[in-house]
């Protein structure tokens, strides 16, 4: 199982691929706003606690998102690690 974050337009997603497989799953995700960075964490059910704006960098809202260790929804894997590089955008 793979976890790495993802540039986007604004930002940049967390996300999850399983072994041998090529489906990729957003579990997090962190944008640029005006008054900061917006940060949520995803979660089956309703949970505003995973989500917050404003935030003063990047890094810390992507420490909010790991925290939550969101790539728990879809394994029981111990001891999973958030790859370090970041990926590029897939261009559309």
């Amino acid at each position: 199982m793979q976890v790495f974050w993802r540039e986007t337009r604004r930002g940049q997603r967390l996300v999850l691929v399983k072994e041998g497989d090529s489906y990729e799953e957003e579990i997090g995700g962190v944008r640029e706003t005006k008054r900061g960075f917006d940060a949520f964490a995803k979660t089956f059910g309703y949970d505003p606690g995973r989500a917050q704006k404003g935030m003063s960098s990047l890094e810390e809202a992507k420490s909010f998102v790991e925290s939550f260790t969101p790539w728990d929804l879809y394994s029981d894997e111990p001891n999973i690690v958030v790859d370090i590089n970041i990926r590029p955008r897939i261009e559309s």
